[in-house]
């Protein structure tokens, strides 16, 4: 059973979006009922297009930072809670939030907190960072890290969770060995807490890697790809030439070069836990 829901709501879609791309569908074609094959046609559209290299380019500068920032703050508040304190669960679940709140909720309260009258300017102005507003979703330069701090907010407690649960599951005993044989806390992170948490570590690199490098939601709704291409990714591209242009054809290949790229991370993924495993 669990195979057939697969292969109807996930594997069919997959398969008919392959068939899509090799097509000439549009809005023209659709209508008449005449699908031209165009075999590799499409690809070579997308690939001569350089909105397509702009979207490539972003969503991986896009992906890599925002793990960059979930997971540096993510482990480091993962460190802070394992030390058992009172409250600590209380402000652990405080934290929460941002990951249980819906995305574009995210998404319009940042586009109001980054605007040039927002809190953030404000801020940055009050502590004298700044002299004049930044229009952050606005220009070529920020907007693609206004996006990205978004992002991070997100994702930093679901990477602070699941290494907490990996911290957890390390024995005191270990540490308590450690200590007695002369190791201070820099010598029993090293030797103790990277090796035994590699696994989580590998985990949460990896699917935080998977829900960023798909995202939709959240750009569409602060930026819409804009300005200028500027924070324009795969997910945003591939929906405009499909249901803005209605190259159906050509957003269904766009899909397929992000569907490729996280197969490729997937096995990548598969390989260093099959070494970890041996």
């Amino acid at each position: 059973p669990a195979l057939i829901f697969m292969m109807i709501l996930i594997g069919y879609p997959i398969i008919y979006n392959w068939l899509l791309s090799f097509q000439d569908l549009n809005a023209m074609s659709i209508n008449s009922g005449s699908v031209k094959f165009v075999g590799l046609g499409n690809y070579k559209k997308i690939f001569s297009d350089e909105v397509m290299r702009i979207a490539l380019k972003n969503t991986f500068i896009y992906t890599i930072a925002s793990l960059v920032i979930q997971f540096t703050i993510g482990f480091a508040l993962a460190l802070f809670f394992n030390n058992k304190y009172k409250l600590c669960n209380h402000i652990r679940g405080l934290l929460v939030i941002s990951y249980m709140m819906p995305i574009t909720v995210t998404a319009l309260m940042y586009k109001f907190m980054l605007s040039p009258d927002g809190i953030i300017n404000y801020l940055l102005m009050s502590i004298g960072i700044i002299d004049r507003p930044i229009p952050w979703l606005l220009q070529e330069s920020t907007a693609l890290w206004g996006v990205i701090i978004a992002n991070g907010w997100i994702g930093i407690p679901f990477n602070m969770l699941l290494l907490t649960t990996g911290l957890a599951n390390i024995p005191e005993d270990i540490y308590e060995s450690a200590s007695v044989d002369g190791a201070n806390w820099f010598r029993r992170f090293i030797h103790i807490t990277l090796p035994l948490l590699k696994p989580a570590i590998f985990s949460v690199l990896m699917l935080g890697f998977v829900y960023t490098f798909k995202v939709f939601d959240l750009v569409y709704v602060m930026t819409s790809g804009g300005p200028v291409n500027a924070t324009e990714v795969l997910s945003t591209y591939s929906y405009k030439l499909s249901f803005r242009y209605f190259y159906f054809g050509q957003g269904a290949a766009v899909a397929n070069v992000l569907f490729l790229c996280l197969f490729v991370v997937s096995l990548f993924y598969l390989r260093l836990i099959g070494k970890e495993e041996v």
